[in-house]
């Protein structure tokens, strides 16, 4: 998938209709992008995967490979696993705004899952404003309100920090596609299950 940019001409992007405006600000200072791990801060091998939640691919690596993965190497403690988000358009960071809009791990991953597993539904209309909509409603079934999501959709210094850590991760990884993943600092493209293992048996002798 070829990179593209979520800036528009003159530095921002303004959402029309009932889309909270993301215009990014000049300046994002003291702000960090907290990382969303899974697995023992002590394991020998980290995998970190680069995904868009817009990405059919990644779909369907979260439904088919990873709850193998989970299963036998991340609950067990072999394995540490970084979920790093890949920005190639205004849904896919509209979604990771809500993920990460209670600061909770756990939720992060919860809601993550859901919009794997529901991607078709939410992106179908390719309608900005209905795809608001639709990741509204899913934020909702998961505990959030319509004050704390207009708060978090509305926060311009926080979408100019994840765009810029994004771009950083991804100038530096040469991440390209999506899924890619990061094995102990060397990338691999999206693979079956059984490669996967075979790498990860490999780097944990």
């Amino acid at each position: 998938m070829k990179r593209r940019t979520l800036l528009a001409a003159g530095g921002g992007a303004m959402i029309a209709g009932t889309i909270p405006r993301l215009a990014f600000a000049q300046e994002a200072e003291g702000r960090e992008v907290v990382e969303m791990v899974r697995g023992s801060a002590e394991a020998s091998v980290e995998v970190i995967e680069y995904a868009s939640y817009t990405c059919p691919h990644c779909a369907s690596f979260h439904a088919n490979q990873l709850p193998a993965l989970q299963a036998n190497y991340i609950d067990t403690g072999l394995v540490r696993f970084v979920y790093r988000e890949v920005y190639f358009d205004r849904p896919g960071l509209w979604a990771s705004m809500i993920a990460r809009c209670p600061g909770d791990q756990d939720f992060f991953f919860a809601f993550t899952s859901l919009l794997y597993e529901q991607q078709r539904a939410w992106l179908g209309s390719g309608d900005p404003a209905i795809i608001v909509e639709e990741l509204r409603r899913m934020a909702k079934t998961v505990g959030l309100d319509d004050a704390s999501l207009d708060a978090c959709l509305s926060d311009a210094a926080k979408a100019e920090t994840l765009f810029n850590w994004y771009q950083a991760n991804a100038e530096r990884d040469g991440i390209t596609g999506t899924p890619s993943f990061m094995i102990n600092g060397q990338k691999y493209a999206n693979m079956a299950y059984d490669d996967f293992a075979a790498i990860l048996d490999e780097k944990l002798g």
